[in-house]
Formats: C-alpha cells, structure tokens, sequence
C-alpha cells in the first residue's frame, strides 16, 4: 500500500503556513519539556546540547517572523478590511498583540539558559520559566487557531492573501511559488 503524506504547505497559502507554524512551535515546546526530562536523567550531554541548539535556532528564525507575519503583514490587512469594525477583532488583536510581548518576554528570560546548555554548560533548565513560556505560546496558538484565523478568508481577498504569502517568503528570502 502507498502512503501519502500531505504536501506541506507553500507561501501561496499564507494561512495554511501560520497554522503549520503554529504546529511546529507547539512540538518545540514538546522538545523543550524532553529536554528538561533529559537533564534530569543525563545532564547537559551532547543529545541535550543539540535539543537546545534546535530551539534556539527555531525560535530565534521561524518564531521571530511569525510574529512579523502577522504583526506587519496579517494584522494591518485585516484592519484595513471594510468589515473590521464590525467583528471581534479589533479587541482580539489588542489582546494578541499584548500576549505576543508577553510570549517575547518569555523567550527573553528561556533564551540565556538555552544558549548555556546549547554551550555544553550544566545549568538548570527553570520550570516555572519552561512553563510558563510554553503555556503563553500553546494559550495564545489556541486562540489564533480558533478565533483569529477562522475570520481572515471573510475579510481578505485571494489577492490579499497572495500579498501576505509573498511578504512572508520575502521575509525569509524564499521564493514566492508561481501557479
């Protein structure tokens, strides 16, 4: 039998790239939980060292332009549209906008203790600091999904959604998919 996987999805998508980014900050914190695990079984060895390596790299690329995706690109749009006034999410971006200082802030006080391990130094990955940066982003990524997203093919037209598509695989140096 031959299993298909689905394709991932392309900047021609921009929707369906925000979700898959979504995905993939929600397993680094799944990394980062084994992580702490690890350490406690096996202190800071090589298998550790490439596990904070991995997220520190992710969340200071991916995770940095998925905030720029949406905060330059897909917020801005969606104010811009005609009807935004008259749908929750003219509270629901203040709010997401306040969260993702508090999801930066949270990096902030993760990141030094990442970059020592990433070093090979034995030091102890905070609970409380793992913690609550997990939750901020796992919180925060559930009301996109559920809120946020779901409003954006009623408020944006294809040709908008290309725009975005095109200025985040710009923003990553990529190359726009032509259909």
């Amino acid at each position: 039998m031959i299993s298909f996987t689905p394709a991932a999805p392309s900047f021609d998508h921009p929707l369906e790239m925000l979700r898959a980014c979504h995905g993939k900050i929600l397993r680094q914190g799944e990394i980062l939980q084994k992580l702490a695990a690890h350490l406690d079984c096996h202190g800071c060895d090589t298998e550790a060292q490439l596990a904070a390596q991995g997220i520190l790299r992710y969340f200071e690329t991916a995770g940095q332009f998925h905030h720029l995706d949406e905060e330059e690109n897909l917020f801005p749009a969606l104010r811009a549209s005609d009807e935004f006034a008259q749908t929750p999410l003219p509270a629901l971006l203040e709010r997401l906008l306040v969260e993702h200082v508090g999801m930066l802030a949270a990096w902030d006080a993760l990141r030094p203790v990442l970059s020592l391990l990433a070093a090979g130094e034995q030091v102890a990955l905070d609970a409380a600091v793992m913690n609550d940066f997990i939750t901020r982003y796992s919180d925060h990524i559930a009301i996109e999904n559920a809120e946020l997203l779901p409003l954006v093919p009623k408020l944006l037209t294809l040709e908008q959604l290309k725009t975005i598509g095109q200025k985040m695989a710009e923003r990553r140096g990529a190359k726009f998919p032509t259909s």
